[in-house]
């Protein structure tokens, strides 16, 4: 799925901007965030200009950086609180220049899927982002059915396919905690949305890692590691998972 639009694919990642924003205890908590592949910056400006819930709201001035490889947008002039860094995301040394070396929120939507080095990249987002920090990463599952039709597809700049295990088990591999995270795919939609969390382990080798590991360490969600513990290896149809929302979903009925 591709979006015709900034503002569509705005209006998409407000699936998870409105139910975070139900959190008054975690916006106030959130003092630097970085959009990796803003874009045009329409998810940037709403957490720029983001306010308290209050009956007279407050601005939470949460200072903002956005990473894109085009030239500046103009998204740098916007706000006061609201920077522009022109670099990949995939790279070393991204920061908000004077103000941060760290992150509190790591913010990506429709834009992960064009790492070339995921596993790398999942692993320098780790070291940039605060302790016990956020990320969000909203990605399109590109193998899915369609009227009982397998429905593969692949567009120019991505070569990885991602499900819910895979996403969950690099996440996991570079040291996010998957088992207090949250994660979301509906039925008929292709979307899959994670919010993770900073653990202290920090990323881990890759070749050597194995799902027992993970699930030993906490790492990975409960119905993941008893999956394991029976198979070896993660089978969706195991997987039970959290959302934002609190309500739960059986990826077996995917």
């Amino acid at each position: 799925m591709t979006f015709t639009n900034t503002q569509q694919s705005h209006a998409h990642s407000r699936y998870v901007i409105d139910q975070l924003y139900e959190y008054d205890d975690f916006m106030s908590s959130i003092g630097t965030l970085i959009d990796m592949g803003c874009g045009r910056g329409l998810d940037l400006d709403w957490w720029a200009t983001a306010t308290t819930r209050d009956e007279n709201p407050e601005p939470l001035n949460i200072q903002c950086v956005g990473v894109d490889l085009d030239d500046d947008p103009g998204i740098g002039n916007r706000y006061a609180n609201l920077a522009y860094q022109k670099t990949d995301f995939e790279q070393q040394g991204i920061d908000l220049i004077g103000q941060s070396r760290t992150y509190d929120v790591v913010w990506c939507h429709d834009a992960f899927q064009y790492a070339i080095d995921p596993l790398r990249t999942l692993s320098q987002w780790w070291n940039i982002t605060s302790d016990g920090g956020m990320l969000y990463i909203g990605i399109p599952q590109t193998t899915n059915m369609r009227r009982g039709q397998q429905d593969f597809t692949q567009v120019s700049g991505c070569y990885h396919h991602y499900t819910m295990v895979s996403l969950i088990h690099q996440l996991a591999v570079c040291g996010w905690d998957c088992r207090a995270g949250f994660f979301s795919k509906q039925i008929n939609d292709p979307w899959i949305h994670a919010v993770v969390y900073k653990s202290e382990i920090g990323p881990q080798d890759p070749r050597t890692t194995t799902w027992y590991q993970l699930a030993e360490q906490g790492l990975i969600p409960e119905s993941a590691a008893r999956s394991v513990q029976a198979h070896g290896y993660l089978r969706q149809q195991d997987l039970v998972v959290a959302w934002l929302d609190k309500g739960l979903q059986y990826m077996g009925h995917q």
